[in-house]
C-alpha cells in the first residue's frame, strides 16, 4: 500500500492526531511536507527551509552600487517552515530569518541568521513543533504561556540605536546585534507592557519619532506607542476598539494616526473550539472597512469613518491638508476585495500548490474629518509591498514603489514599479516569468531622484538577486546587481542603514 493511501485510511479511522508522530517514527514526513517535497514546481524554493544559518558570502556583482546605497540592507521573513518531518500550514508561520546585505560599491556580502527566539530554541531542542502558530495548530500544541512564548520574529526589522529589532505581529520586538545578528533577547519598552504586541510596521516621521501600534485581539485592545529618536519610550497606552480586526499596518500624518480596519474580526468562540489564530477570524462585510483616526497629541480624541468592505495588508503613506470644506486625509493602500488570499493562497504555497485569489490593487482614499465622509479611488494596477521616500512619511508624496505584475499560474509578482498615486502613471521593470519580486525600498540621494533597492528570487537559475535602479529611470533596468550563489526563502520587509 502506498504511504499516502495508508495515511488517508488512518485518518478515516480516527487516527488523525497520531499521524505526525507516526510519520516521524517512520522517518517520513506529514502529508504537507511530502507534497512539498514531491512537487516539481520550481518556485517552491522560495518556501524551502534553510537547514541552518547562512554564513557570510560574497555575491557576484555586475556594475557598481551608487555611493548613496553604501550601507546595510536588513531583511526579515519566515524561513523555518518545517521541523521534524512536519510542515507548517501557512507561509506566515515559519521561524524568522534576518538577512544582512553589506553594500560597498562593487562589493556585496550576505549573511542570514535565524532569530533565536525562545520558541524556536525550545522546538529545535525537541525536534518538533511545540507551540501553535498564526495559521497552524500542531498536534499536542501547548497553550501559550505568554505572547512571546509563540513569537517567531519573522515579519520586519527596525534598526535602532546600534541594534536591529526583529518584528512580529503578536508580541515583543526581538533585539539583534546589528553586526553579528546574534539574538539578544526581547525588547521591553515598559514593565507593564512586557509581551504587549508591537506591530511589524512602525512609522518613523521626518523628526525621527517612531510611532507604532499593537493588536490584542482577544481583549479587543489597540496598543499605541510613541518612541523618541534616541529609542526611549515617550508614551504607550492601550485603548478599547469594538470588533477589533486583524490590522497589519497603519499610517501617520502630521497630526493623526490612521488605521484601516478590514471586516476580518476575531471570534473568541472559534479560538476556544481549537482554531488557529487565523481561523478564529470571521469575515463580516456588514462592518465595512472602518477607518479609525487618532489625534497624535490626544489619543483619547478618536474618530471613526467607513469605506466599502475590503481587505488589506499594507499602507503606502498618508498626508493631510486643511481646506474650506474641512481637514482632508489622503491615504494610499493595497486593497483586495476579500481576505481569501490569507486563508487560502498563503496556505497552499506551503505544499507547493497555487490557488489564485483576487489580485490586490492600489487604492487612494480621502477622509473628510469635518463631514465624516470617506471616498476612495481604485487604480487599475495590481500591487503589493508599497514603500515611499522615507523623508515623506506623513507628508504629501506622489510616488509609491511597489511590486506588480501577477501571474495566472504561480504566486508572486514579476516586476517592480514606481507609481504616481495622483495621476496613476507608472513605470516598471519586469524581471521575467521565472522571477518572484520581493519588497523594494526607496533610498534618498540628496536632492537627486534617489535609488530603488530590493531582492528578487530567480527560480529559473535558483539564485537570489539584489538589484539597484535609478528611481527616475526604473524601466532602464538595474544600474547594479548582486547575485548570490543560492536562493533565499521569500521574505517580507526590510530596512536600509547608510554607511
Amino acid at each position: 500500500m502506498e504511504r499516502r493511501e495508508l495515511l488517508r485510511r488512518l485518518a478515516a479511522a480516527g487516527a488523525l492526531p497520531l499521524l505526525p508522530a507516526l510519520a516521524r517514527a517512520a522517518g517520513g514526513a506529514d502529508d504537507w511536507q511530502a507534497e512539498f517535497e514531491a512537487a516539481r514546481t520550481p518556485w517552491k524554493s522560495g518556501f524551502a527551509t534553510p537547514p541552518g544559518d547562512l554564513p557570510p558570502t560574497r555575491a557576484k556583482v555586475r556594475g557598481r552600487f551608487p555611493d548613496a546605497v553604501a550601507g546595510t540592507l536588513y531583511r526579515n521573513g519566515p524561513a523555518g517552515h518545517d521541523l521534524g518531518g512536519e510542515r507548517y500550514r501557512h507561509w506566515f508561520d515559519g521561524d524568522g530569518m534576518v538577512h544582512r546585505f553589506v553594500i560597498d560599491g562593487a562589493d556585496v556580502r550576505h549573511q542570514g541568521r535565524y532569530v533565536a527566539t525562545p520558541k524556536r530554541m525550545a522546538e529545535v531542542r525537541a525536534g518538533r513543533r511545540l507551540a501553535e502558530a498564526f495559521g497552524t495548530m500542531p498536534p499536542g500544541a501547548e497553550p501559550p504561556t505568554s505572547p512571546d512564548s509563540i513569537n517567531v520574529a519573522n515579519t520586519s526589522v527596525l534598526p535602532m540605536q546600534g541594534e536591529v529589532l526583529a518584528l512580529w505581529e503578536g508580541g515583543s520586538a526581538t533585539r539583534l546585534d546589528a553586526r553579528t545578528m546574534e539574538t539578544l533577547g526581547v525588547k521591553t519598552w515598559r514593565p507593564d507592557f512586557a509581551g504587549m504586541p508591537f506591530s511589524a510596521h512602525p512609522r518613523t516621521g521626518p523628526d525621527g519619532t517612531v510611532w507604532n501600534f499593537g493588536v490584542s485581539a482577544a481583549q479587543s485592545m489597540l496598543a499605541l506607542y510613541e518612541i523618541a529618536r534616541d529609542g526611549t519610550l515617550r508614551r504607550a497606552t492601550a485603548v478599547p476598539v469594538a470588533d477589533l480586526p486583524m490590522v497589519h499596518d497603519f499610517a501617520v500624518t502630521e497630526r493623526h494616526l490612521v488605521f484601516l480596519m478590514p471586516p476580518l474580526v476575531y471570534d473568541s468562540k472559534r479560538k476556544e473550539a481549537g482554531a488557529s489564530f487565523l481561523d478564529a477570524h470571521v469575515w463580516r462585510p456588514e462592518l465595512q472597512m472602518r477607518v479609525l483616526v487618532v489625534d497624535k497629541k490626544n489619543w483619547e480624541q478618536r474618530q471613526l469613518l467607513t469605506l466599502p468592505a475590503g481587505f488589506l495588508f499594507h499602507v503606502g503613506n498618508a498626508w493631510e491638508e486643511d481646506t474650506p470644506g474641512g481637514t482632508l486625509i489622503h491615504i494610499d493602500y493595497v486593497r483586495s476585495e476579500n481576505a481569501g488570499s490569507v486563508f487560502t493562497t498563503n496556505r497552499e504555497v506551503m505544499r507547493a500548490r497555487w490557488v489564485k485569489r483576487a489580485d490586490p490593487h492600489l487604492a487612494v482614499a480621502t477622509l473628510n474629518l469635518r463631514t465624516g465622509r470617506a471616498t476612495q479611488n481604485a487604480l487599475a494596477l495590481d500591487a503589493e509591498f508599497p514603500r515611499i521616500d522615507p523623508r515623506r512619511v506623513g507628508l504629501r508624496h506622489r510616488h509609491v514603489v511597489h511590486a506588480t505584475q501577477t501571474m495566472a499560474d504561480r504566486p508572486g509578482f514579476t516586476a517592480v514599479a514606481r507609481t504616481n498615486v495622483e495621476t496613476g502613471r507608472s513605470q516598471r521593470y519586469a524581471f521575467g516569468r521565472q522571477a518572484m519580486v520581493e519588497e523594494h525600498i526607496f533610498i534618498p540621494d540628496g536632492t537627486g531622484p534617489g535609488w530603488i533597492l530590493g531582492t528578487v528570487l530567480d527560480f529559473g537559475q535558483q539564485r537570489t538577486l539584489l538589484s539597484c535602479f535609478a528611481a527616475d529611470r526604473l524601466a532602464a533596468g538595474p544600474v547594479a546587481q548582486a547575485t548570490l550563489p543560492y536562493t533565499l526563502p521569500l521574505g517580507l520587509h526590510g530596512a536600509f542603514v547608510p554607511a
